[in-house]
């Protein structure tokens, strides 16, 4: 897979690409992640890339050229283009699979008061992590890619992501280490019985236990 990004901040995004998981998936060239300055692409000569939005009104609006521009100079027959938003579609698992599917992924990342609206139109897709907001779209960007990458065949065992949470509709199962008995809070008991299709039927019913307690929306979606 390739995942290109278009950011006015690209330091925010290559210092996470250099830790942990993802760092390992670039170097065994299972993913490549480019980061493009939005900049870089404009055209005024100062590089201005935002103005103030007609009718009036506070803050900054991300001008088209740039944005236009870039995606042109990177997309290909195989290029999604995913615009980070607020008002998009809010992002979860099920995507998050789909996405792992994509050969190519452009993620634009907005600033500011927005952006030109006209920039919608070269978007496939525009998504948002959740009903809040924030400066920027980098750290919803980044959670795209995380969440993607992991997916991808040979990034990590498929066992470690299959119980997760949302993987089968209902919140993860509790875990627990050493030691045993810790400030009197103990480890239940069936999970040091040995007893495999008891320790499973537990973890599920604690699935459906935490659910319900946490998510039961996530419970009336399921049949």
């Amino acid at each position: 897979m390739k995942i290109d990004v278009l950011t006015l901040f690209p330091t925010v995004i290559e210092s996470y690409l250099n830790e942990s998981i993802i760092k390992r998936a670039i170097e065994k060239n299972i993913v490549e992640i480019n980061v493009h300055n939005i900049r870089d692409y404009s055209k005024d000569p100062h590089k201005k890339v935002d103005d103030y939005p007609y009718g009036g009104g506070v803050g900054m609006v991300l001008m088209p050229q740039p944005i236009f521009d870039a995606v042109r100079a990177l997309k290909t027959n195989d290029s999604k283009v995913i615009l980070m938003t607020p008002q998009g579609k809010t992002y979860n698992q099920k995507i998050a699979h789909s996405l792992a599917k994509d050969k190519h992924l452009i993620i634009i990342c907005g600033h500011y008061e927005g952006f030109d609206e006209r920039i919608r139109t070269i978007a496939d897709i525009e998504l948002s992590i959740g009903d809040f907001i924030m400066t920027g779209g980098e750290i919803a960007s980044l959670a795209i890619i995380d969440s993607t990458v992991r997916l991808i065949e040979g990034v990590i065992n498929k066992k470690s992501y299959e119980d997760d949470s949302f993987e089968n509709g209902l919140l993860d199962y509790p875990v627990y280490t050493h030691p045993y008995d810790f400030e009197g809070l103990k480890v239940p008991d069936v999970l040091l019985s040995g007893h495999h299709e008891n320790i499973n039927k537990w973890r599920f019913s604690e699935q459906l236990k935490r659910t319900k307690e946490r998510r039961p929306d996530l419970l009336e979606k399921r049949d």
